[in-house]
């Protein structure tokens, strides 16, 4: 017997987010709990936010980590790892969710890897704002960076070095392979 899914309303799911300890993801009615990361993961994410923060002091771009959400026009709410906005920040919901990213960063982990690059990255393709979409693998030395060139075109650029440089276009600034990785073992 298939138990019948309850579908939720965009207000349910905020109310929830308020007074819930557990992040969630909301898409299309459904709700789901968001898994905490692994000690690469969480390392791998203050890198870049340690780097990319004191790349953007002084700039018209600012950083947000994953207490920020991002709403979607195609539906979807959720909490990237790392997202950028240039010039005002576009909220709503009390100042909870962020409409305007140019950059989206997800460090993969072996459960959300699929998702991160495939339906996730089409559902963040929605937001006119978005140019940069960067995938940092937690098990190994990898980097996928897709830019956008065009309305519906993406250029994929992969980085496996770590002496490799970066550079996102839409921010004006590099990182290197380097500064993520910095104290990672994969041992």
């Amino acid at each position: 017997m298939q138990t019948a899914i309850h579908y939720h309303t965009r207000e349910e799911y905020l109310t929830l987010e308020a007074t819930s300890q557990e992040k969630h993801e909301f898409y299309h009615g459904e709700i789901f709990a968001m898994a905490g990361g692994t000690f690469r993961h969480s390392r791998i994410k203050i890198n870049l936010i340690a780097s990319l923060h004191l790349k953007l002091r002084g700039k018209s771009c600012q950083l947000t980590d994953s207490d920020m959400r991002i709403g979607t026009p195609s539906g979807l709410m959720t909490y990237p790892d790392v997202a950028i906005f240039c010039g005002q920040p576009e909220l709503i919901d009390n100042q909870r969710t962020l409409l305007n990213p140019v950059v989206i960063i997800e460090v993969l982990s072996p459960s959300t890897r699929g998702y991160d690059q495939g339906d996730k990255f089409r559902l963040y393709r929605s937001i006119v704002t978005f140019r940069e979409y960067l995938l940092i693998d937690s098990e190994c030395v990898h980097l996928q960076q897709f830019h956008r060139s065009a309305i519906h075109e993406w250029i994929l650029h992969e980085y496996t070095d770590l002496t490799e440089i970066i550079y996102l276009s839409s921010i004006d600034e590099s990182l290197s392979l380097a500064e993520i990785y910095e104290n990672i073992d994969f041992t």
